[in-house]
């Protein structure tokens, strides 16, 4: 835990600092019953017993909805401290596994940790079945934990809408290809995607089709590989 001054840095008063306070003390109490329906999920892939994209993922939480209504900043307070305070100090099968946070119906929350599985399936079929789960994911919380892009005669199509708040690991790859010079284009949710395909996921990173690298211009393949080394790279 930190201290109490680094604590009140946190507040712009003694109230808030207490409500927060109360809060954790309820979330804590609440980890010691059985959480009801989810309503709410998020997988996030760890490195070294922290969250490398922490940021982002909370902005992303920020964006989210349980029963039609935005998480508290308490709630968002109390997620991103106990990731950065406690995540550490916890003893975990596997240091590098994946991060989980379930939201109830009655907006209590618990995280744990487990073990981290690679997809066994990579096909075309499997990836945009993927998609497709986690765009009813969207329409009831608000926003998509795995996105499909492609890259297209070296330009990066999103499938999602030009104001869609999408998840921490895709504004990543969004900015990885604008910083590298390749245009980034919101094709739509559930746009027709052409070129070298992939599935960008907060659990699993940038998952290229299988067949990405046969039938598509080497170099928008090439790109695909880049943008899923660049975010390997941030959980070796």
């Amino acid at each position: 835990m930190a201290s109490d001054e680094t604590l009140a840095d946190l507040f712009s008063s003694p109230e808030e600092q207490r409500a927060y306070e109360e809060f954790c003390e309820q979330q804590e109490r609440a980890a010691e019953f059985r959480l009801d329906q989810p309503a709410l999920v998020c997988r996030w892939r760890m490195a070294h017993r922290t969250v490398p994209l922490l940021n982002r993922h909370i902005r992303a939480l920020s964006q989210r909805t349980v029963n039609g209504a935005p998480l508290t900043h308490n709630m968002l307070s109390w997620a991103k401290q106990h990731v950065e305070w406690s995540l550490a100090e916890g003893d975990y099968p596997d240091p590098d596994g994946v991060l989980m946070l379930v939201i109830d119906t009655n907006g209590n929350a618990a995280m744990t940790v487990g073990a981290y599985e690679p997809l066994s399936d990579t096909s075309v079929e499997a990836l945009f079945a993927r998609a497709e789960l986690a765009a009813a994911e969207r329409a009831e919380t608000g926003v998509a934990p795995e996105v499909l892009c492609s890259v297209c005669e070296g330009t990066l199509f999103v499938a999602a809408d030009a104001d869609e708040h999408v998840c921490g690991s895709m504004t990543l790859v969004e900015q990885l290809a604008a910083t590298c010079g390749h245009d980034v284009l919101r094709a739509g949710a559930g746009a027709a995607l052409e070129g070298a395909c992939a599935l960008v996921s907060d659990e699993h990173g940038v998952v290229p089709v299988a067949s990405a690298g046969e039938a598509n211009a080497q170099e928008d393949a090439a790109l695909v590989r880049f943008l899923a080394d660049g975010v390997a790279k941030l959980f070796s």
